[in-house]
């Protein structure tokens, strides 16, 4: 499942279509060239009906006959039982909303990525091995970075800061929203000041494993969510909510795979260089073709 309907507003563009590869890939065909050599059939892309269109001329000639395609959209009505949106609503619900919209499109295991990060093959392989051999109802996974890795050089990023107990099991996530170098720190900022992280902390990129069960799981979740939130048009229902509720509520546990792959993505516009010249870097070192399709 790739997550495509945000709005990009830091980005100023949407991303998820523009070309970073010699041969005008986007980021996503290359998660989505990573997935298929790991063993994936099958991607389902979460998007905004209005950019359906164009997301579908870019994507159906290039993948058709190679891994099946299936497309949900995200609306701020779904899954709201009837309830009207705030007036004053916006932006959408947030990711973990963006899953539930896929229910019925989801049967077995999946995978839960982001179209603008890439991850590299190794959280591919590992993900898919995890789907395949070890995903059950109690038990979910991330794969983890390394927070020194996963942050822009041009402005804050949002991260769910995990905490990981002595047998690798996520004891508790945290989304934080504005996190910087500050020095020699690495810090986040909330209403109460700054606070520091440790430059080794696992993070999740928005890189789940889930068992198809997790989806009853979040609709009852996002009814109190929303419930608890429908004045205020800035709150999110984000993924790594539904992770900190699935453990505390002692529902299962979290595996947090490390994964040594190097994450690289376009927060900001400033970003789009690195991408290329990181992309052209792992060319030349033939991990992946010059021409994916």
């Amino acid at each position: 499942m790739i997550l495509a309907a945000g709005m990009a507003s830091r980005y100023g563009s949407m991303k998820q279509i523009q070309a970073f590869g010699p041969s005008g890939e986007t980021i996503m065909d290359y998660s989505i060239y990573d997935a298929m050599r790991a063993g994936y059939k099958k991607v389902v892309f979460i998007i905004r009906e209005e950019f359906a269109k164009d997301f579908k001329a870019i994507f159906e000639p290039k993948l058709k006959g190679k891994i099946a395609t299936d497309y949900v959209y995200q609306e701020l009505s779904s899954y709201m039982d009837g309830q009207a949106v705030p007036a004053d609503r916006a932006k959408p619900w947030g990711t973990a909303h963006a899953v539930l919209c896929a229910k019925e499109k989801i049967n077995g295991p999946f995978a839960v990525i982001n179209a603008d990060d890439f991850y590299g093959r190794d959280g591919f392989e590992k993900s898919f091995a995890f789907l395949t051999k070890e995903a059950a109802p109690d038990l979910y996974s991330i794969i983890g970075y390394e927070l020194a890795k996963t942050l822009s050089e041009h402005g804050t990023v949002s991260r769910g800061v995990c905490e990981v107990d002595k047998n690798g099991f996520l004891k508790s996530i945290a989304e934080r929203t504005k996190i910087y170098r500050d020095g020699n720190k690495i810090v986040y900022e909330d209403e109460n000041g700054k606070h520091e992280v440790p430059s080794d902390a696992k993070v999740s990129m928005n890189f789940w494993c889930f068992h198809q069960s997790v989806f009853a799981l979040i609709e009852g979740w996002f009814k109190k969510f929303v419930k608890e939130n429908i004045n205020n048009p800035k709150a999110e229902f984000f993924i790594p909510i539904i992770g900190d509720l699935f453990v505390q509520s002692g529902k299962g546990k979290i595996k947090v795979i490390p994964t040594s792959a190097q994450w690289f993505g376009v927060t900001y516009k400033e970003d789009a260089p690195i991408v290329k010249e990181s992309l052209s870097e792992l060319i030349k070192k033939g991990e992946y073709p010059k021409k994916l399709w």
